[in-house]
């Protein structure tokens, strides 16, 4: 299925919560000198504007980003993430966002290596367009999945995979389960980062069983809740991580509790951070 366009939901909290990670990651890995790779399974269209048609019909940025964008002091462990959202935005004007391989783009150094896959038409077009200057990033009109693990192990080395379907299908859930301990063969001294909604009919629990359940190691688990959990809308955010860099989860929790003050409604869970398979 091929309806899902993110330009409806960018910048909301699930956002806001899978990027900031994303950033500290990246962040991470721009600590040694050593090039780094980062491919993704689902695109989308790289960069939004808050501006456009779809942006404005739901305007769940106002409830995400915009929020954040107005505090005067933040947490120290976010500023990867907002200073990056800044330099789209020279002006001081919240008008632009950066996705996930916009973000890739912008930590990448010379020799760091981005590979992005997108199988919607529409979203391809979009984003082989804004890359098209740029020779660092590949873009790919194929399926996510497949494209991903025929470049398992990548050059360099080292780095990360972000799996980030929208999960139209239920299905989706079991597939990204069994597809993540084939990926993690294949590129063991890899970063993974699977990013999933937290919905009332509770489908990612099963993936998330089934991955502890592989034999993986070091897997970390970040739950953001921006709603009750009886909300028939999604009403939280997940984001799965294999193999994280060396103090994550501290700068995750660091986080995560200042955000919930500013984006989360009344009767939403805490924020939950855990260790689901040590070392």
């Amino acid at each position: 299925m091929l309806s899902y366009q993110h330009g409806f939901h960018a910048g909301n909290f699930a956002d806001v919560h899978k990027h900031f990670i994303l950033s500290l990651i990246f962040a991470a890995l721009n600590k040694k000198a050593k090039p780094w790779s980062y491919l993704e399974t689902h695109g989308g269209a790289a960069c939004y504007d808050f501006r456009s048609e779809q942006a404005q019909k739901t305007a769940e940025y106002r409830d995400g980003i915009l929020k954040i964008w107005q505090q005067s002091e933040t947490p120290e462990a976010l500023a990867p993430y907002l200073n990056e959202v800044k330099a789209l935005n020279g002006n001081g004007n919240l008008a632009l966002y950066p996705g996930s391989p916009q973000l890739a783009a912008q930590f990448a150094r010379e020799g760091d290596k981005v590979a992005i896959m997108e199988l919607h038409p529409g979203e391809y077009r979009q984003i082989k367009q804004h890359f098209s200057r740029n020779g660092q990033v590949a873009v790919h009109h194929r399926d996510g999945y497949e494209g991903v693990s025929a470049l398992l192990p990548p050059k360099p080395n080292r780095g990360l995979v972000l799996i980030d379907p929208a999960y139209e299908v239920k299905a989706e859930y079991l597939q990204v389960a069994k597809y993540i301990k084939d990926a993690q063969q294949r590129w063991p001294n890899g970063s993974f980062a699977i990013w999933f909604p937290l919905l009332k009919a509770g489908q990612h629990q099963a993936m998330i069983d089934k991955i502890v359940a592989s034999g993986i190691r070091r897997i970390f688990l970040s739950e953001f809740f921006a709603q009750p959990s009886d909300s028939a809308r999604m009403f939280g955010s997940g984001m799965l991580l294999i193999n994280p860099p060396w103090q994550l989860d501290q700068q995750i929790a660091s986080v995560t509790p200042w955000l919930a003050q500013r984006l989360a409604m009344a009767g939403a869970e805490k924020p939950r951070e855990t260790w689901l398979v040590p070392e």
